[in-house]
């Protein structure tokens, strides 16, 4: 539990700085599904980098004053509800075990609130991301405002708690690199497994289901996200689900889909044949993306920033369209004229990465947060530094269209990484998916 009592101690000491007062992190809510069953509980991501704690009706309280206490509210031990629900620690074994200062029944939330609240200058939460808790806020602040006459004070401000949390998650220690790693390893191996099964006549939900085996063999917790598995023309649909179209001889497979590990996602995806041989205007294609998503990697190091690989990559993706006639130099110009007029959009609609962490598109400004925009400019983009972790997600989706040769229709094509910054460039989380043509056609042979 040491990361955890460390972080929390960083966030104290930059409310201090701020002057104090009283943070309040509640863990996510359990959501009915229907009737009397409720969705797989997932505990909130900033609630668990905190804490480590993962039991739903928990929420945690940072007091920062002339004493700072850190304070979880849980639930109360019960037997019976055991017997039905599984383990709970309860307030005191949850505050021995997690190493928060106090603990206190989840019930007496309600009673505490208002005596943490009384004389603090701030109150430092998510304003606005949750109706429950900012009603629950109007009351505290009401009952502070009661004891006016006694000398008493509310708090005057309100601090966005996620700003400074965003910022903590956005560089990761080694022991999140570590679960991160084994996520993508996880994720790796059912990528391969599905291009091993894989096979015309199989659907993309029995495709599906060879991952989501994976995942949870090898103690996944759950998916990171809905996987994709699009079969054909099904690939040119950015966020299509696995469904029920059968693989297809002849058509390309994209798989997009990583397992989430003690809380941390991994996000990777993979191009392969049906057949397990690419065509050659499915190999000429898949080429170009690859070169694509090389030099995007290349760019990856500390003080290059977020942007400087998806521009490579652009580049790249852009003269392979105009080499392979889906852009058409008569109409649209050379490379330079064709980027900067974004005529590249009709076959790459998307930025190249995102940052990933403990949630799959995860927290953190892609552009730096300190920094002024320049004569009304916007703001400089994020420089990289050792820590932050991305993705590196190249693509070209190539819909039927006048003017587009036919040979090219309906393929789409990603191809997904996971990159940690290291001092000196990257390290590729998922490197063990099989990725070159090489490799994939070598792994669909077995």
């Amino acid at each position: 539990m040491k990361s955890y009592v460390a972080r929390r101690a960083a966030l104290i000491a930059q409310l201090q700085a701020k002057g104090g007062g009283v943070a309040i992190i509640p863990t996510a809510p359990e959501v009915r599904r229907n009737s009397d069953s409720d969705y797989p509980y997932r505990h909130d991501s900033y609630f668990y980098y905190l804490s480590g704690f993962t039991e739903p009706e928990a929420v945690i309280v940072l007091a920062v004053g002339k004493t700072t206490q850190s304070i979880l509210f849980c639930r109360e031990k019960n037997i019976e509800r055991e017997i039905w629900d599984g383990f709970r620690y309860g307030p005191e074994a949850a505050r021995a075990t997690f190493g928060f200062d106090a603990a206190f029944p989840i019930a007496a939330l309600e009673f505490e609130m208002p005596k943490l609240m009384a004389d603090a200058p701030a109150l430092h939460y998510a304003l606005g991301s949750d109706s429950k808790l900012d009603a629950q806020v109007q009351t505290w602040l009401a009952a502070v405002r009661m004891q006016a006459r006694a000398g008493i004070t509310a708090p005057t401000t309100v601090h966005d708690i996620q700003v400074p949390l965003n910022e903590m998650r956005l560089t990761k220690d080694a022991g999140e690199i570590a679960i991160m790693q084994r996520a993508a390893a996880i994720s790796s191996e059912a990528h391969a497994r599905a291009m091993r099964v894989s096979r015309p006549g199989l659907t993309e939900y029995q495709i599906e289901a060879e991952l989501l085996h994976e995942f949870r063999k090898n103690g996944s917790d759950f998916p990171a996200y809905t996987s994709i598995v699009a079969t054909g023309a099904n690939a040119c649909v950015l966020h299509y689900r696995a469904g029920s179209s059968v693989l297809q001889d002849g058509d390309l497979v994209l798989i997009d889909a990583g397992c989430e590990f003690d809380g941390y996602a991994s996000d990777i995806t993979r191009t392969y044949p049906a057949n397990g041989i690419f065509s050659g205007p499915q190999k000429e294609l898949y080429e170009i993306v690859l070169a694509a998503q090389a030099v995007a990697i290349a760019a990856i190091k500390p003080g290059r920033t977020f942007i400087e690989g998806h521009d490579a990559a652009v580049r790249v993706l852009t003269q392979g369209m105009l080499d392979t006639g889906l852009l058409d130099t008569n109409k649209v110009g050379l490379l330079d004229d064709a980027i900067a007029k974004g005529d590249y959009r009709q076959f790459y609609m998307h930025r190249t990465g995102h940052w990933i962490g403990m949630d799959v598109h995860d927290v953190g400004d892609y552009r730096e947060p300190a920094a002024g925009a320049p004569d009304g400019k916007e703001k400089p983009w994020r420089v990289l530094q050792a820590g932050m972790v991305l993705t590196v997600e190249p693509g070209i989706y190539v819909r039927p269209a006048p003017g587009v040769p036919e040979r090219y229709w309906n393929i789409g094509i990603r191809i997904e990484d996971d990159a940690r910054v290291t001092a000196d460039g990257c390290d590729i989380l998922s490197h063990a998916a099989p990725k070159t043509v090489a490799e994939i056609e070598a792994v669909m042979k077995h």
